[in-house]
């Protein structure tokens, strides 16, 4: 089951490490989102930089908002036409996302889509506080209700 993971908080007073972590993640900008596989790999990197992400198991309905509505493709004329005919290995969006869901490849190995999504703030604002972790009343860390904002913020 792959993880969507969503930066909330900026980019000031952003130590080292954590910005690091987040540059690995492609999660550069405030409200940009990516999909990981669930492993302890990726599970320790989001423990780690948790005060400004939020987290949650991704259902193929959300990815595949994510790909029609927020996905860029990548420039097709860094590589040769040959290449590119020979990388793209799935047919269209729904075996994509069936793939991603099932965790037969990482979002950022296929070639076709950017590895990263830009979002918008959501509309009707955030309902719980933005400083705090979920359990805590806020929206950061393992957020049930992650999905409901990002359906807002496409």
């Amino acid at each position: 089951m792959a993880l969507l993971v969503v930066r909330m908080r900026g980019t000031v007073n952003v130590p080292y490490w954590a910005l690091t972590t987040l540059r690995n993640l492609y999660l550069n900008k405030k409200f940009s989102a990516t999909l990981v596989p669930e492993t302890t790999n990726y599970l320790g990197m989001l423990r780690k930089i948790n005060q400004w992400i939020a987290w949650s198991k991704a259902d193929s309905d959300i990815i595949k908002i994510l790909i029609e509505k927020r996905g860029k493709k990548k420039n097709p004329t860094l590589e040769s036409k040959d290449e590119n005919k020979s990388k793209s290995d799935h047919k269209g969006i729904d075996e994509l996302v069936d793939i991603i869901v099932n965790d037969k490849i990482k979002f950022s190995d296929q070639n076709n889509i950017k590895p990263w999504f830009s979002l918008n703030p959501p509309r009707g604002g955030f309902k719980r506080n933005t400083k705090k972790q979920f359990s805590d009343g806020g929206i950061l860390g393992n957020n049930k209700e992650l999905l409901e904002i990002v359906k807002r913020m496409v």
